[in-house]
């Protein structure tokens, strides 16, 4: 699998995309007004305290109070004498009280009307390692699957940390095959980084910002470049400054593959990766044989339904289900990245009648997942023959970024027909004709329901003219929506 980042910077705005194999997978976007907060450490000040949650507000200097469980509160934090008593967990209100100073860090940036998620188990990244304050923890990523390596590796950190340090590591999939020194790098930078955030916060008074993580850009080159990666192309000048400059210090073996991009072309048109955000923002999402998949976001959970669309398959019903399933998966698998949609899943592939074929299926979901960065998991064929997933969400999607709620329909999707709100001019007609006493009524209304009250309707109009005894005239208003309309009093 060969894979290219691209980075398209503009003054207030910067972009990623991850394509593979000339496909484009990941699209990341930061803007400079809305950077995301995941991986900030705050000092932050509990507002209130819910026992009935088992959670409280902490604000963090937002404009919502951010979210913190119980379950996501470090031992540090408990009382010793809750923490002999192992037979009950620690009840939020044993941990914390209104107007308590802690140390937070955001790991779910403010969702919708939701605020931010936190926790004090604090992590800070870098290349190849995690850094767990205040821990004895030494864990390797699950996904460098050879025994040695993973030994080598917990052995190389367990012995410097049993030697220079108090804090606990996290071994990251980057480190397989790192030397000695990388890594003791790593812990050194990690190490002076966590002191100089202890001393911010006990130096800043109040509610407070004590560290930001990086941007968006050189996140990229820490998190998600490998060897796997040809190559990083930027084509903002005073950026690729500044990451070889990352890259010198962080990820020396990636420096001679970022490069600037100088075509005239925009970077983005490269691989056509403008043409599919824009797909990645539509309902429909067409399929190679002529089926298609139909995404819908909801506040509570996605819904995906697939379909065969104009496929007829060349064999039997069966299997025309069964592959046009097959091929769905892989776009699913791809739509979750692209879109970076999270929360609950739940898949409505085409009903088969075969669990040889359920299964193939669902082992396929699974295998084209595998590439994902953000943790999921999937559940059997429930008896509605639906597929319920999960996949971590920690930041916006793809279409929450780019667009807002429409203002004719107000997320609705849809909007009233004509008929609908022709007969909504005329209750209004007639319960202001009973109340007030008009000479004249005037209705403003889109083109499309002026035509239609003019035209279809204008035997109706005329009984109604008749049965208040009132004249109505119409005037068509360009700016209206379908929905909107006035009835004046002439």
């Amino acid at each position: 699998m060969s894979e290219e980042i691209l980075i398209n910077v503009m003054p207030r705005e910067t972009r990623v995309a991850v394509v593979e194999n000339g496909v484009l997978q990941e699209v990341f976007v930061e803007r400079s007004g809305n950077r995301g907060l995941v991986g900030n450490i705050y000092k932050g000040k509990v507002v209130r305290v819910l026992p009935g949650m088992e959670a409280a507000f902490v604000d963090i200097g937002l404009e919502r109070a951010a979210f913190l469980h119980v379950s996501d509160i470090g031992k540090s934090w408990e009382d010793e004498a809750r923490m002999e008593d192992l037979a009950r967990p620690a009840a939020i209100s044993d941990l914390l009280q209104d107007g308590q100073e802690l140390l937070v860090q955001v790991v779910k940036d403010p969702l919708g009307t939701k605020g931010a998620r936190l926790t004090t188990n604090i992590t800070i990244p870098s290349r190849y390692l995690v850094l767990l304050p205040a821990t004895s923890t030494i864990g390797v990523s699950v996904r460098i699957e050879d025994d040695l390596e993973r030994q080598r590796l917990k052995r190389m950190v367990g012995e410097a940390v049993a030697a220079n340090c108090r804090n606990g590591y996290i071994v990251r999939t980057a480190a397989e095959g790192a030397e000695r020194e990388a890594l003791l790098r790593d812990m050194e930078f990690l190490e002076r980084l966590w002191s100089s955030v202890g001393e911010r916060a006990r130096e800043q008074v109040g509610v407070t910002l004590v560290h930001q993580d990086l941007p968006l850009a050189e996140r990229v080159l820490r998190d998600m470049v490998g060897v796997e990666v040809e190559r990083v192309r930027v084509d903002s000048r005073e950026t690729l400054q500044r990451l070889r400059g990352f890259a010198g210090e962080f990820v020396p073996a990636m420096l001679p593959r970022i490069e600037h991009y100088s075509g005239e072309r925009p970077i983005f048109d490269l691989y056509s990766v403008e043409d599919e955000i824009q797909r990645a923002l539509s309902r429909k999402v067409p399929l190679k044989s002529g089926g298609h998949l139909i995404i819908d976001q909801t506040e509570a959970m996605t819904t995906i339904d697939v379909n065969t669309g104009g496929y007829v398959g060349h064999r039997n019903l069966e299997e025309t289900i069964f592959k046009t399933n097959l091929e769905a998966t892989q776009a699913i698998a791809r739509q979750l990245r692209l879109r970076n949609l999270g929360g609950i899943i739940i898949i409505d592939f085409i009903d088969m009648a075969s669990d040889e074929h359920k299964q193939q299926v669902l082992r396929a979901l699974g295998k084209h997942l595998e590439q994902d960065h953000a943790k999921n998991h999937i559940s059997d064929v429930s008896t509605l023959g639906l597929v319920e997933m999960t996949r971590k969400r920690t930041r916006e999607s793809l279409g929450h970024i780019l667009c807002e709620p429409c203002g004719t329909c107000g997320g609705r999707g849809f909007v009233k027909s004509p008929d609908t709100v022709c007969y909504e001019i005329f209750r209004e007609i007639i319960r202001e004709s009973r109340q007030y006493d008009a000479r004249e009524f005037l209705v403003l209304a889109s083109q499309e329901v002026v035509d239609l009250l003019v035209d279809e309707e204008s035997t109706s109009l005329a009984e109604l003219e008749a049965f208040i005894g009132i004249p109505i005239k119409f005037q068509a208003e360009s700016l209206y929506t379908q929905e909107q309309y006035d009835v004046v009093l002439m």
